[in-house]
């Protein structure tokens, strides 16, 4: 299969792009580097055993998307381009909605134009909002709370309302959690830019000496030792996922929603402690207020993605926690060393 990878070049999408060249698909990314480094495809090539091509442009450049489409003749789409800093989209909520939302809209209509049928969408777990309790199944009541939540939500909802438009179109909405760890090789990882939003690249800056300590939003949730519990899948476990949802939606039109997580929740400080097993480093921190927005627990139901996907996460958060470190000593300054 010809496989168009928007964002192909960040965390998830690197990953993802190893796996449907070793499965024998061919890959093209688009991706403007806005928040990742062509550094990344390279290894993805060496990890491979062969490269995916490459377009630097942004998905809402209807021209150079067409010219993508004209010259590589993707079957399917695989989208994960976009922001995704919660903070930020709060400060610039349109820049939020026309590089997520308009941008999808443009994606859509040159796949329409050039008659490819087949999406899966990099969607989250923020879609679930406050509305209702862990764990999440795909008919819970969602929402969001925040600009970039918003952003998911819709474009959910402009991907279902395109399939039941377009009878040939066929769309796979894959809500996930909190993606972790890196290839097992250490060669491709999370390399965020400025301050990390997420827990464990944060810890594992600290572990590395790039930052002094971390703080711990709360620790008077009611959870087992007070601090927020969340389903951390491993990065390898989530790309192979989204192959999996690839070829169910191979076999028939519609939109199609699933959680891609463990269903198995787990605390920050439980997080900390195993990524100090794996480093052998203390990780100082310090507990601190909440932040407003964050819940108590939020994790997955999985199993109508083992059902239907016959998908299930295999890798422990240890493993995931060593793949980190394994990609942190070999890289302490991430793809720019």
């Amino acid at each position: 299969m010809r496989v168009l990878v928007t964002g192909g070049a960040g965390y998830i999408g690197s990953h993802t792009s190893v796996e449907l060249l070793k499965e024998g698909h061919d890959v093209l990314v688009v991706d403007d580097l806005s928040n990742s480094s062509p550094e990344s495809l390279r290894r993805v090539a060496e990890l491979a055993g062969r490269p995916a091509e490459f377009i630097e442009a942004n998905v809402g450049d209807a021209a150079a998307l067409d010219a993508a489409f004209v010259s590589f003749r993707p079957d399917a789409v695989i989208h994960f381009a976009g922001r995704k800093a919660v903070g930020e989209s709060t400060q610039l909520p349109l820049l939020y909605y026309r590089e997520n939302v308009a941008a999808t809209v443009t994606l859509l209509e040159v796949m329409a134009a050039h008659g490819c049928g087949r999406i899966v969408f990099s969607s989250s777990a923020t879609v679930y909002g406050s509305a209702s309790e862990p764990p999440f199944a795909e008919d819970a009541p969602t929402g969001a709370t925040n600009p970039y939540g918003w952003t998911k939500h819709m474009i959910e909802q402009i991907l279902a309302d395109a399939a039941a438009a377009d009878q040939e179109l066929a769309v796979a909405v894959l809500r996930y959690f909190n993606p972790i760890g890196a290839h097992e090789s250490g060669r491709i990882g999370e390399d965020p830019k400025g301050v990390p939003n997420n827990l464990l690249p944060f810890v594992a800056q600290v572990a590395a000496g790039r930052r002094t300590g971390l703080q711990v939003f709360g620790n008077d949730y009611p959870t087992p030792d007070g601090t927020g519990l969340r389903d951390y899948i491993h990065v390898v476990d989530l790309a192979q996922g989204h192959l999996a949802a690839l070829a169910r939606i191979g076999e028939g039109a519609g939109c199609h929603v699933w959680n891609l997580g463990t269903g198995r929740p787990l605390s920050v400080l439980e997080v900390i402690e195993a990524y100090q097993k794996a480093s052998g480093v203390t990780i100082p921190y310090q507990i601190v207020a909440r932040r407003p927005g964050d819940v108590a627990a939020s994790y997955a139901d999985v199993s109508k993605a083992e059902r239907e996907l016959g998908w299930r996460a295999q890798r422990s958060l240890d493993q995931a926690c060593a793949d980190t470190v394994r990609w942190q000593s070999n890289n302490p300054d991430g793809y720019a060393g």
